[in-house]
């Protein structure tokens, strides 16, 4: 089975391959390989209020262009102290128009400067990820995966991408940027959800 993986996230796509890249009989395509280059309108393709819908939206318009099975996901950050902010606007959180790692920098900057007068105890948050397989029944599953941590006051570790240096796991002892790449799989919001697809598929994982 050729499944794509509808991100254009090279970190994103790493994390995917090491979650679900052992199952058998899944071949995983990224959008190079499946040679689907990029349109103007995939910047549109998250317009919801749910990781649900926004997941759901990027696998129709992928399985769309390309006739395979497709998965993709949509994921951020829910800091209760913000009401659940950035939750899906996380990519998109810090004012300006920074692209890549500056993006990342400017976000992490931005959330720590909301967070400055919050106590340790109340800096509670979660990472939330949904992935979404379109197979053209429209009945593809839609698997959430979940990871509760603590926001840091300082970037901690250089793995990892987005929020990780600022997202500490207590049963880890370290955050997402400290912890190996095996390490944070296991725990990972990511993992939780691919794994869960996995074995929503069938095939185990």
């Amino acid at each position: 089975m050729k499944l794509l993986v509808a991100t254009r996230s090279a970190h994103k796509m790493v994390e995917i391959r090491e979650i679900m890249g052992h199952v058998p009989g899944v071949e995983l395509l990224d959008l190079d390989q499946a040679g689907i280059s990029p349109a103007p309108e995939e910047e549109g393709l998250e317009p919801f209020d749910t990781f649900e819908a926004n997941a759901r939206s990027k696998a129709r318009y992928f399985h769309a262009r390309s006739g395979l099975p497709t998965v993709a996901d949509d994921s951020g950050l829910e800091v209760d102290a913000l009401d659940g902010a950035p939750g899906v606007f996380s990519k998109r959180f810090a004012p300006g128009d920074t692209i890549g790692e500056e993006r990342d920098q400017a976000n992490n900057r931005y959330l720590l400067e909301l967070l400055t007068e919050v106590p340790d105890d109340r800096r509670t948050a979660r990472y939330v990820c949904v992935a979404a397989l379109e197979d053209g029944t429209g009945q593809g599953p839609v698997v959430r995966g979940t990871v509760e941590g603590l926001i840091t006051r300082a970037p901690r570790g250089s793995g990892g991408f987005g929020y990780d240096p600022l997202f500490y796991v207590p049963e880890l002892g370290r955050t997402f940027g400290e912890a190996t790449p095996e390490e944070k799989h296991a725990r990972s919001h990511r993992g939780d959800a691919f794994r869960g697809l996995a074995r929503a598929l069938g095939e185990g994982a």
